[in-house]
């Protein structure tokens, strides 16, 4: 797939997560990825998530961002 956005998702203790609720599906853009991520982040710290990286084409584009209120 070319042009795939991704998200990967991370507990508090930095190991990856995977599984139900967690979407693995790749976004078409940045822009889509972050749109979902914005409108998602808090049902993912509901399944636990604490962090997220974001991925273009298997490239880490940024992360990991904290899902935590800032203090």
């Amino acid at each position: 797939m070319s042009d795939a956005w991704t998200w990967t998702y991370l507990d508090a203790e930095g190991a990856e997560l995977i599984g139900e609720g967690l979407v693995t599906t790749a976004f078409p853009s940045q822009s889509d990825a972050e749109n979902w991520f914005g409108e998602s982040w808090h049902e993912l710290t509901d399944l636990g998530v604490d962090a997220v990286n974001l991925f273009h084409e298997g490239r880490k584009v940024y992360g990991p961002m904290s899902l935590r209120a800032a203090e």
